[in-house]
């Protein structure tokens, strides 16, 4: 069985983990920190600002089943693409949304799957996210994995009172 792995940022990792987590083809969705300095930082040190980390998911999933250009597709829908500053509530570097590829098709995926998502009209802002090689992925503690099945009460009060849910709602008709 082929498995290739997937890494995206989008603000708090809570919220990016359900809508992979629930495709085909998915086999593990993982919380995490990349794209900085200090191995296997904490949640505070990556919160505190200082790692240079981003909260990120990392998806292990069956390109037989679901493909890479499919999944950077949702990614698109969980995240509001023209804010490079964080998402929703959650503010800082360590929230900005960004696409991490681990190969040059990957990359190319990407980059052509902005383009298009530029070009489409859907947003008057530029599309921000960045597109940047992947880096050491260092899950997140246990309380994190998995948290919408964990905390449904919670993730969803979350979800809703970060703004999240109503701009999906709103630009992609979710």
């Amino acid at each position: 069985m082929t498995e290739e792995k997937a890494i995206f940022a989008g603000g708090c990792f809570w919220c990016m983990v359900k809508p992979f987590d629930q495709m085909p083809g998915i086999k593990s969705v993982v919380s995490g920190y990349t794209g900085g300095h200090v191995p296997n930082p904490t949640y505070e040190e990556v919160g505190s600002g200082t790692t240079g980390h981003t909260e990120a998911v990392e998806i292990t999933f069956d390109p037989m089943v679901i493909s890479y250009q499919q999944l950077v597709e949702i990614y698109w829908q969980q995240t509001d693409p023209t804010d490079a500053f964080g998402q929703f509530a959650d503010r800082g570097d360590s929230y900005r949304p960004v696409i991490f590829y681990s190969s040059p098709e990957q990359k190319e995926t990407a980059e052509a799957s902005k383009e298009r998502l530029q070009n489409s009209g859907r947003f008057k802002d530029p599309i921000v996210t960045t597109i940047e090689p992947a880096q050491a992925f260092y899950p997140a503690e246990d309380y994190h994995q998995d948290f919408y099945r964990k905390n449904p009460d919670h993730y969803n009060a979350y979800s809703e009172g970060s703004g999240r849910k109503g701009f999906i709602r709103q630009h992609w008709n979710a």
